[in-house]
């Protein structure tokens, strides 16, 4: 399957081959990383068709960096939207803070990129087969067998699929995670549900370059501009899990929740074209104890699913993928020693900020209503420059400084 060169007592595999469950937006930038490095690359998933779950995603720096390493940036400054500012509100509509972003992009290097989750899984897939990976949907992967010398996918419908590695990166609800861990690992509700979706940028809503976030009674309400005119939007409400998701009932759902609120948050959930908005119950998992087993690692969501509250999500998966092909591509005594050294960097990484971003989910939808009013109290004093700073030292954590 590949050719192997003795060099000064290590061994250098060329011509290896790469099998990836879930073509979402871990398993795509692997696929990416991986062709470009020489790899052959095929990626299954059980979908027919590619439907990002939610409508927007904050590709902060850290992420932006890698992609533009994998030559996406000029596609990406295509898709994403200019975020110059960031505001906090009261929910009465009072300004509570209101923050440059031009102080983060001047010590990270990179402006951020608020996207549409459509966009960029269409940028990567696009990138990913012209760089010669294959593609294939509606196939499910429901086993693994982990040999010596290679790796098999089993299928739902039979058939199987065998390469050098195996990357499982099939999202929060993981099939195969299991198989690294050896017991089940249950996503953990972070006790609120989340609406989101996209409307037409107008400046009764919010400023065409701010993200705005109206804050109150634990909840959340939030507009983000996206390229092509749009605003990212979502609301957060804390409620038990398994409440009543209603799609004819969202708009009078929301009016409920946000009774009171500014005017730009009643216009939104007038605007809303209900049928177009995503609905999620918001679960994290982690931090787990493995992330690799012999041939077999995880990555994405499926090892370390984030709370959305740091917008590190999407980010971790990037650079995960970055990594793993950083290390199978710079390595050479094995395989199952390249991802060994995968799961020693990122377990510290992904630790961390699974860890921050549920603390961060708590402390914004009121777990502890103490601490909870204690951050309101703290926006309307806390100085821009911590924020920037804050958020750029969550970035530069990053494999790319």
């Amino acid at each position: 399957m590949y050719t192997v060169y003795k060099i000064y007592g290590f061994v250098a595999m060329y011509g290896l081959k790469a099998i990836v469950i879930g073509a979402g937006i871990g398993g795509l930038t692997t696929g990416i990383a991986l062709r470009q490095a020489g790899y052959e690359v095929e990626i299954y998933d059980r979908v027919r068709d590619l439907r990002p779950i939610g409508a927007g995603i904050s590709l902060w720096s850290n992420g932006v960096k890698i992609l533009n390493r994998l030559g996406l940036g000029q596609q990406l400054a295509a898709i994403g939207g200019q975020m110059h500012y960031m505001e906090y509100r009261h929910l009465s509509g009072d300004v509570l803070n209101h923050i440059s972003l031009q102080p983060l992009v001047e010590e990270v290097g990179q402006r951020p990129y608020p996207v549409a989750r459509r966009d960029l899984q269409n940028v990567l897939l696009e990138a990913f087969e012209s760089a010669g990976g294959k593609l294939t949907l509606g196939t499910k992967c429901i086993g693994i067998l982990d040999g010596f010398r290679d790796v098999t996918a089993k299928f739902e419908d039979g058939s199987t699929a065998t390469g050098d590695l195996l990357v499982a990166a099939d999202g929060v609800r993981s099939l195969l995670r299991q198989y690294i861990l050896k017991d089940a690992v249950e996503p953990k509700y972070a006790g609120y549900v989340n609406w989101n979706g996209l409307v037409p940028i107008s400046t009764d809503l919010a400023a065409a370059d701010t993200w705005s976030i109206y804050v109150g009674e634990h909840k959340r309400a939030s507009l983000m501009p996206l390229a092509g005119d749009r605003f990212y939007f979502f609301f957060d409400v804390p409620l038990p899990k398994g409440t009543v998701n209603d799609v004819a009932n969202y708009r009078n759902e929301l009016k409920q929740h946000f009774q009171g609120w500014a005017k730009p948050v009643q216009l939104l959930i007038d605007r809303l074209e209900p049928e177009s908005v995503a609905r999620l119950e918001i679960h994290d998992v982690g931090p787990i104890s493995k992330m690799v087993k012999g041939r077999v690692a995880l990555l994405g969501d499926a090892a370390h699913a984030t709370c959305p509250d740091l917008g590190q999500g999407g980010c971790q998966a990037i650079e995960d993928g970055w990594v793993l092909a950083n290390y199978l591509s710079s390595t050479n005594l094995s395989v199952p020693d390249a991802l060994r050294r995968y799961e020693i960097e990122r377990k510290v990484r992904t630790t961390e900020i699974v860890n921050k971003a549920r603390n961060r989910a708590e402390t914004i939808h009121g777990k502890d209503p103490e601490v909870t009013q204690k951050w309101y109290d703290q926006l309307s004093q806390e100085n821009p420059l911590d924020v920037t700073k804050a958020i750029a030292k969550i970035i530069s954590g990053g494999p790319l400084h």
